[in-house]
């Protein structure tokens, strides 16, 4: 692990890859979605706990139980969009721990009332969706993550009866540069971050 990327790379994963607005009329298949979660899977989460699931809603059906969810802002654009991922977490995924941290009882740590789980399954599930879009970069795919919608529509309508909530979405596909607003700035490290 100590090659660097090169400038290529790293243009394609941060500094020239942008938040994709439009879209081109090309479809993402099902076989690129499931490269990008078998490439995101291998990220790091505190103890393995991997509580983000996700749902790529593509089909037009899956799309208009999406549509009363979405702000008006950003209700056109997720329509038009190849792919729109839902990027949850499992209040409950301490349940799966026995297999994904099978060298101690990790389970344990998080038994007793879902309220006590919320932090650690939002923050590695917040993780998990980031990763998303890193690997969906990787991929040769765009990203347009996006926070403007009613929580509680989404999971009503893809995680009712299950302990998922919803945390954020993100817009994938190819883009169309045509919807790429001006580059925004970026604070400098001296405004952002100190070593101590």
């Amino acid at each position: 692990m100590s090659d660097i990327f090169n400038d290529a790379a790293l243009d394609q994963l941060f500094r020239t890859a942008r938040t994709q607005n439009a879209f081109q009329d090309r479809p993402v298949e099902d076989s690129q979605l499931r490269a990008l979660y078998d490439l995101l899977k291998w990220a790091p989460t505190s103890a393995n706990t991997s509580p983000a699931r996700f749902v790529f809603v593509k089909s037009a059906e899956a799309k208009q139980k999406l549509a009363p969810a979405m702000s008006e802002g950003n209700l056109a654009k997720t329509m038009a969009a190849p792919v729109t991922a839902i990027i949850g977490f499992d209040l409950d995924f301490h349940e799966k721990l026995p297999y994904l941290f099978p060298h101690t009882d990790a389970k344990a740590w998080f038994d007793g009332p879902r309220e006590g789980r919320h932090e650690a399954a939002f923050r590695n599930g917040s993780l998990q969706g980031a990763y998303l879009i890193l690997a969906a970069r990787a991929l040769g795919l765009d990203a347009g993550p996006m926070s403007g919608f009613d929580p509680a529509k989404v999971d009503e309508a893809f995680f009712a009866g299950t302990a998922i909530k919803s945390n954020f979405l993100v817009n994938l596909g190819y883009g169309d540069s045509s919807g790429i607003f001006p580059r925004l700035p970026r604070l400098s490290f001296d405004e952002a971050a100190r070593i101590a």
